[in-house]
């Protein structure tokens, strides 16, 4: 004899008190950046994933952080990467030792982000809104359209 049981998960809304500290944790994980690299990203997929049905306001931030990492750290770090290499090159023609310090300020690129970040932080822990300027619309179209 087989019994089968439903279970229902019920997803407990998040206080307005946690929203803002786990909105204010998503923008502050590109903090894990400077000290792995990479994990900033997977911090903020995970806290969009955790609470993206308990709170809309979480997982709009959490999101907005996750796309905006991914576009300063894995894009921009392989533009800075490639001025290095062009760079490198071309300074066997001494052209290249003109590209330095244009790849020399595009090495503070994801520096940028973290500026971002911090700013989020300080506002979503404050319960104001946070907008990345370059992909909050589209995230807040993206999670209206789900």
């Amino acid at each position: 004899m087989t019994v089968e049981t439903s279970t229902t998960v019920v997803s407990v809304p998040l206080s307005p008190s946690e929203e803002r500290t786990w909105a204010m944790l998503a923008h502050l994980s590109v903090i894990v950046n400077l000290f792995t690299g990479f994990f900033g990203p997977i911090a903020a997929l995970v806290i969009y994933l955790l609470f993206r049905d308990r709170s809309r306001y979480v997982a709009y931030h959490s999101l907005q952080s996750f796309i905006n990492q991914l576009i300063w750290w894995i894009g921009g770090g392989t533009i800075i990467g490639l001025a290095w290499a062009i760079s490198g090159i071309l300074s066997i023609f001494v052209v290249g030792l003109f590209l330095l310090p244009f790849a020399c300020l595009l090495s503070f690129m994801p520096i940028v982000s973290v500026i971002q970040g911090m700013i989020g932080a300080v506002q979503t822990s404050q319960g104001q809104d946070y907008k990345y300027w370059w992909v909050g619309d589209w995230v807040r179209g993206t999670l209206d359209g789900i």
